[in-house]
């Protein structure tokens, strides 16, 4: 340990940066500064600007390897306690930095209760769900199909008592499947076959566009008696995505990890941040399947989404990425029940016998969960 003194009451973010031990402490006080004043600190002459909004090194710990994990107090009043200004106070400039990764946060309890979390969390979707254990899912795809076709595949989907479909996150308003009509087209398809199969399928349509793009989309979602949806908050923008889930109280919201690709640690970014910002449930890739994260990474995302945090409710791992039936038992074994599993192309290949593919999957999740 090569520097101690830890502040309370302060967002407590840690850097893993890689250096040599003589430019340690150095590189430690420039993040400090970039992520709070972004200036030489000679010239400031406020006493409240230098004891309080000026970031603190509070730790500098050696992890091997010319590697060093530094924590940095940060005052929460900076980010104007808005989603986008906390992401930009956190990690803005210094992600420019090619030998800096932000890999995790802690934030005063005050600060988690002024972005709320999840409206509905792990408990809520299952409640929505009628469900007590795992939880399976699929993506509406490919790209292209009319909005009938979709609906005619989504409905089939349906009638195997699957637990959620969700639009591919690349569904979006286009000329080929306008959303005004796409969405009541699948929500009337999946309505009749959650009715025929017993199990209450929410239909997830996917949310893109600036805010009052997204604003009518679920005005269109609440006409057609749809209540859960996907968003992509680096898509359309953390603050949006904050800006519609505490404006839409009664609905439930995943998700999506496109262009998350960035260099902060997923664990942080997809299970604590989007958690903090209101995700009921967060899409990511699973280990083993098309995309390279670690198991280590993927059980570390897995806890900071359901773990124990005052005031703000578990939100659901949802592991996807190159996922087949065959691999649910292990899924579920490395998870636990508390997960919401998800296999899309895979099923999808099944064809004209999507429906029992469907069943099958479903029951093998309800089986092992």
């Amino acid at each position: 340990m090569l520097y101690r003194g830890r502040m309370k009451s302060r967002i407590e973010a840690v850097y893993r940066v890689r250096s040599d031990a003589r430019s340690i402490a150095a590189r430690a006080h420039a993040i400090a500064v970039e992520q709070s004043v972004e200036m030489p600190l000679d010239p400031i002459d406020d006493a409240y600007v230098l004891n309080e909004v000026v970031g603190r090194v509070d730790d500098i710990a050696d992890r091997g390897g010319g590697m060093y994990d530094v924590r940095i107090g940060l005052a929460p009043v900076t980010t104007g306690f808005e989603a986008g200004q906390l992401l930009n106070m956190l990690f803005g400039n210094t992600s420019l930095q090619t030998d800096v990764t932000l890999i995790d946060a802690e934030f005063p309890e005050d600060l988690a209760k002024v972005f709320g979390g999840p409206n509905h969390g792990l408990q809520g979707l299952r409640a929505r769900l009628k469900a007590k254990g795992a939880l399976s899912s699929t993506a509406l795809k490919p790209q292209g199909l009319p909005p009938a076709a979709l609906a005619k595949l989504a409905g089939a989907i349906a009638l195997g008592g699957i637990d959620v479909i969700k639009d591919d996150h690349g569904i979006a308003d286009q000329q080929y499947s306008p959303f005004a009509e796409r969405v009541p087209a699948v929500a009337e398809a999946v309505a009749k076959a959650a009715a025929q199969s017993g199990t209450p399928t929410l239909y997830m349509p996917s949310l893109n566009g600036n805010l009052d793009a997204i604003r009518r989309q679920i005005a269109v979602c609440r006409a057609s008696g749809v209540a859960a949806m996907l968003v992509t908050p680096m898509l359309v923008g953390v603050a949006q995505f904050h800006t519609v889930v505490k404006e839409n109280p009664d609905f439930i919201f995943m998700a999506h990890p496109s262009m998350a690709g960035v260099p902060i640690a997923p664990s942080f970014l997809l299970g604590k941040l989007f958690r903090l910002f209101g995700a009921d449930a967060t899409i990511f890739p699973n280990h083993g399947g098309r995309f390279g994260y670690t198991p280590e990474e993927c059980r570390r995302l897995a806890d900071f989404a359901r773990r124990e945090w005052p005031g703000i409710k578990p939100c659901v791992p949802v592991p996807a990425g190159g996922m087949s039936l065959d691999l649910v038992p292990g899924i579920l074994e490395f998870y636990g029940t508390d997960v919401m599993l998800m296999v899309g192309g895979s099923l999808l290949s099944a064809g004209e016998k999507i429906t029992e593919e469907t069943a099958r999957y479903a029951a093998a999740v309800r089986r092992a969960g």
